[in-house]
């Protein structure tokens, strides 16, 4: 990758910044510009440059990691680093690449930055939107897989994998929620749920809060229902 990821390193802990801002100068395709001890500083930053992936804690006085990132209308790539793993599932649900739990090595660093790069270096969306009889490719396995569009039944979020379901089989490819989302049309996927994607053609019934194709169920969460049903046209 010929440009650099703009990074922002978020922590009130100035060793744990400091061990960020090593791990990144070790990695060329990663720039550091700007750390800083607090969400409220670092939304004062985002506002005034750009950044591709932010290094966020958790943990952290007056407004902490998850409430910070749910005040971001355009998050950049998220990696949290923080030493409480009970966290992770919600992280997980505001699309976050990957979470560190400290002290995490240098190793486990490169994983989640390859992680943030490969959801930030995706197909020109304008062209997936354009195409929704397009196949697309799916790592599974260690072998990469031609999957047609128009048979996905759904797509379930399993923390840093996607269990893609279809007419024919079941794939899970190593590829964060968002990233999947972003690689789908939206006139013929919607997401129903915070851990599910839907083929909308599929839908055989909605009951309640649920979506019925055939002999599967799936929910339909709450905040994604008013958009569910305007979408279909129920609304």
């Amino acid at each position: 990758m010929s440009v650099k990821l703009k990074c922002l390193i978020v922590d009130d802990e100035p060793i744990a910044r400091q061990i960020v801002e090593k791990y990144c100068s070790h990695l060329p395709e990663l720039e550091v510009v700007d750390s800083c001890s607090s969400a409220l500083q670092a939304k004062t930053i985002l506002t005034s440059q750009p950044v591709d992936l932010l290094f966020l804690d958790i943990n952290m006085p007056i407004l902490d990691g998850l409430a910070f990132v749910k005040t971001l209308k355009n998050s950049p790539q998220i990696i949290f680093t923080t030493a409480y793993k009970e966290y992770a599932h919600e992280a997980f649900d505001v699309n976050a690449c990957d979470y560190l739990l400290k002290p995490f090595s240098f190793e486990r660093f490169i994983v989640a930055v390859d992680k943030a790069k490969g959801n930030i270096i995706t197909p020109d969306v304008s062209i997936l939107q354009s195409d929704p009889n397009r196949s697309l490719f799916l790592k599974s396995d260690g072998r990469m897989l031609s999957v047609n569009l128009a048979d996905i039944l759904y797509a379930e979020a399993q923390g840093n994998n996607v269990k893609v379901v279809t007419v024919k089989n079941t794939i899970t490819t190593p590829l964060t929620f968002s990233a999947f989302e972003g690689q789908l049309p939206r006139t013929q996927f919607i997401r129903v749920h915070r851990s599910f994607i839907i083929n909308k053609s599929k839908v055989k019934i909605i009951e309640g809060n649920r979506v019925i194709m055939d002999d599967i169920e799936i929910p339909i969460g709450s905040n994604h229902r008013e958009q569910f049903l305007k979408e279909i046209g129920a609304k």
